[in-house]
């Protein structure tokens, strides 16, 4: 209970920074073109950190845990080299042409809105591989079970640039905001650097590696595929009116810092200690352990979003209801939030259900799942855009992630 309060604890703090961060920009800049051309620039990095993250930290995690220490630190390094030499590589062919694919991202946009989408685009590419290294570190951290060291490297680079953003943002205008995030992902690197210890000669030919290979290849070819939801999102948003797709960005924000705090302070620290119990052949406390986590999650979200409901929109006021952020801004973010009400009960409890499938080894069943709900919902989502605007896309959004849900925890029961 100490380690989960105290991880809860460094994880507030950290969502909290995120949440500054981006309410400073909000604040200075209002909801508008500039930072819908910034939260759109973002897409795809923060794609490649939720899937390439997500999948090193579900695959390296139940790996890494319990193995030999004087095996430890080649494996270790042989992961953060390959993820950082190949991201490196796909960084540069994106960068290159994203004149040509990043317009078609945000059809909606007009001509100098593009332009801006691709400029910000291109600076937190860059970014992208320190957030692909930064996924090794920390599946590094965990599998030592070194979490809190995992939350407070985050902290300090992104105290870090916040103050830069304090003083950058007013003089350099929404290129400021994409640089210094860029920046924020190195700072966290170099800070988590320790955490892997002196440098050994990498074996990439190690039984390990292809352990690794083995697993994550179907989470990786299904994960890139249904983690494309953002770039569905934006593609309908940017058709919508100036500052929408700000506000929808931001609301899935609040939410996801949310998600993060619950998965961080009860989630994460759950995988290494299911993946020992998998090992151990102990399918009783394996179970145990799944469904009490599962259900705190739940009674939690349950409660945190009836409490939304009634207090939502004044704690919004208080909380971006500054500077530039209007009024109507505030109320058009609270009844987004409310349709998107299921990312948080379906995201919280879909950590726990999916790192059960991945303690056990299992990739194949939780990813099948997701490919599949999201392939239903594409046109569901499409649909509901074009009959109700964006309510209608945060309402199909909420069933989707409850419907994956469902599935999980069917299977779940059926041992698969």
């Amino acid at each position: 209970m100490k380690i989960n309060v105290q991880l809860a604890l460094l994880a507030t703090g950290n969502i909290a920074l995120s949440f500054i961060f981006q309410w400073y920009i909000f604040a200075r800049l209002g909801a508008g073109i500039k930072t819908d051309a910034l939260f759109a620039g973002m897409t795809v990095p923060q794609l490649v950190l939720t899937v390439v993250s997500g999948s090193l930290m579900h695959v390296l995690v139940p790996l890494l845990a319990g193995e030999d220490e004087a095996r430890f630190p080649h494996d270790s390094w042989s992961f953060f080299l390959l993820v950082g030499g190949s991201f490196a590589v796909f960084s540069l062919v994106l960068y290159l042409s994203a004149p040509e694919w990043v317009p078609l991202t945000v059809p909606g946009f007009s001509e100098p809105a593009q332009q801006l989408t691709v400029e910000l685009t291109r600076i937190q590419l860059i970014g992208m591989v320190f957030t692909a290294v930064s996924g090794v570190q920390w599946a590094v951290c965990h599998a030592r079970q070194q979490f809190i060291w995992a939350e407070i490297s985050p902290l300090i680079g992104g105290g870090t640039a916040f103050l830069l953003l304090i003083w950058a943002l007013p003089k350099f205008g929404v290129a400021a905001a994409a640089w210094i995030s860029t920046l924020r992902y190195l700072l966290q690197v170099l800070v988590m650097m320790p955490a892997m210890g002196s440098f050994v000669r990498p074996d990439f030919n190690a039984p390990t590696m292809r352990q690794a290979w083995r697993r994550i290849k179907p989470l990786l070819i299904g994960t890139v595929y249904y983690k494309t939801d953002p770039l569905v999102d934006r593609f309908l948003l940017s058709m919508s009116g100036a500052g929408t797709l700000s506000l929808f960005y931001l609301g899935q924000q609040i939410y996801g810092a949310g998600n993060a705090v619950l998965n961080k302070a009860v989630s994460a620290p759950l995988v290494p200690t299911m993946s020992m119990l998998h090992k151990a052949g102990d399918r009783a406390g394996f179970q145990k352990a799944y469904r009490k986590r599962l259900v705190l999650i739940a009674v939690s979200t349950g409660v945190g979003l009836l409490v939304f409901a009634m207090v939502g929109q004044s704690v919004l006021e208080l909380l971006v209801g500054w500077g530039a952020f209007r009024a109507e801004d505030v109320h058009a973010l609270w009844l987004i939030m409310l349709g998107l009400a299921g990312v948080v009960i379906g995201g919280s409890a879909g950590q726990i259900t999916s790192s059960a499938f991945y303690a056990s080894g299992n990739t194949r069943t939780p990813t099948s799942i997701s490919m599949t709900s999201y392939t239903v919902f594409i046109p569901v989502k499409f649909a509901s855009f074009y009959l109700c605007g964006v309510m209608g896309l945060a309402i199909a959004t909420t069933v989707y992630y409850m419907t994956n849900l469902i599935l999980q925890i069917v299977f779940l029961r059926r041992g698969a």
